[in-house]
């Protein structure tokens, strides 16, 4: 259901089950959300080079194998050096920090390149940053050759002050190939299954945001697990793919 949006840099908002979706830049948005018991997101985190040429060049040629270039259209903010992204994330996490209620759980996804510059902007917001969470890619990463593959991600997680540390305790590494379900609906998408075993110590029910939508991943792991969510996503390709995917999760 699309329901009025209100300020005119939100270009759209639809209520799909228990999610709610934005097309707008995450900034316009955040400042009118409260509450929240979880920030999970993904951003744009400026990567794939190892020199500035190579990090600047668009995210499809720089995450996506050349055979499968044409399957997707690039995104837009994945082309700033380590120290603007820094600032950038800051500043966007500083705002998802006020929509957040206290003891409230984050998480943001990182590169082995920008766990550094993450870990700063993590704590610069405000959140209580307590560790890493690996995420093993298996052998469907890109191979390189007489080198290491880049096979781990990570992610920074923490909370908004005190953290209950109820519950039972979860792994601090998941194994799951990009592939998961089939091909990507986004060039850097992750996939369901991983996003569900992060979920594992949010509160059930939880009120998820997600600065960062993409292809929804994170939204359709959420409703699956019986969670609400709200998603915000600046590209309308993706917001489209998006939003039919979180009908489908919505649907059962």
């Amino acid at each position: 259901m699309t329901i009025q949006a209100a300020s005119p840099l939100i270009k759209d908002v639809r209520q799909i089950g228990p999610a709610t979706l934005y097309l707008a830049d995450c900034r316009a948005v955040l400042p009118m959300l409260s509450d929240v018991d979880v920030v999970l997101t993904d951003p744009p985190y400026s990567s794939g080079g190892l020199h500035r040429r190579d990090r600047v060049a668009s995210p499809v040629s720089k995450y996506i194998s050349t055979g499968q270039r044409h399957l997707y259209l690039d995104f837009e903010g994945d082309n700033r050096d380590q120290r603007s992204y820094g600032f950038w994330l800051s500043g966007i996490l500083a705002l998802a920090h006020a929509a957040s209620r206290p003891g409230a759980m984050a998480a943001v996804f990182s590169d082995w390149r920008q766990v550094p510059v993450s870990t700063d902007a993590f704590q610069a917001a405000g959140f209580t940053w307590r560790g890493l969470v690996s995420w093993d890619k298996t052998l469907g990463c890109r191979p390189q050759p007489g080198r290491y593959r880049a096979q781990c991600e990570y992610l920074v997680w923490g909370s908004r002050g005190p953290w209950s540390f109820e519950g039972a305790p979860a792994p601090g590494a998941f194994t799951h190939s990009p592939m998961t379900g089939g091909r990507k609906l986004h060039p850097t998408a992750k996939p369901v299954p991983l996003i569900r075993d992060l979920l594992s110590i949010a509160p059930a029910g939880a009120l998820v945001l997600d600065p960062f939508m993409g292809a929804g991943a994170i939204g359709v792991a959420a409703v699956e697990t019986g969670r609400r969510y709200i998603g915000i996503e600046i590209d309308p390709h993706y917001f489209e793919i998006a939003a039919d995917r979180l009908a489908g999760a919505a649907d059962g």
